[in-house]
């Protein structure tokens, strides 16, 4: 697998902001998103073994999977091998490919130009930039969540969320922080 770091933060987005969690950020996605704010090309490739090593060396039992796009690359058994050491396992997916059956929480937040596959995520996670959503609010998500593009246009996105309550506000708040 190409992975472009591990590192050991906290959750700065959606439902479990706040809660520790190693992330594995995997190289490379299906899409070209114009705000994409993620440096994800790079990386190096990595054994399951190697991969599930280094998430062991944190103290966390969460684990976030991301990217770029990790659904290109992980596998139900690599999922079942995260579980084993021990782990909860979280993917931040644009919803475009097929998932493993055996992920714990999926965030599903889709991008312009992706077909979603993904139709009933733990939680949908929508980067506004002034979109329709009704699409999205035909989901069958546990959770609808309207995040700022790049914290540019916040009170839009609060004004939108106040007149549209099936949405909760999500923020970057890992940005506010200066954290990873």
């Amino acid at each position: 697998m190409k992975v472009n770091e591990i590192f050991y933060s906290l959750q700065g987005e959606g439902h479990h902001s706040g809660t520790p969690a190693v992330f594995i950020r995997f190289s490379g996605c299906n899409l070209k998103c114009s705000f994409c704010d993620t440096e994800h090309q790079s990386g190096e490739e990595m054994s399951e073994e190697e991969i599930i090593q280094e998430a062991c060396r944190y103290p966390a039992s969460h684990v976030v999977l991301t990217g770029g796009e990790p659904s290109l690359q992980i596998t139900a058994g690599f999922i079942d091998r995260l579980h084993e050491a021990g782990k909860y396992v979280q993917i931040e997916t644009n919803g475009t490919n097929p998932l493993p059956h055996n992920i714990d929480w999926v965030t599903c937040s889709p991008k312009p130009g992706g077909r979603t596959m993904v139709v009933n995520p733990n939680e949908l996670k929508v980067v506004y930039t002034g979109q329709d959503l009704t699409p999205y609010e035909e989901m069958n998500a546990g959770c609808h969540y309207l995040q700022p593009c790049s914290c540019s246009n916040t009170e839009e996105v609060i004004d939108y969320i106040l007149k549209h309550p099936l949405w909760k506000l999500s923020l970057q708040t890992h940005k506010f922080l200066n954290i990873r």
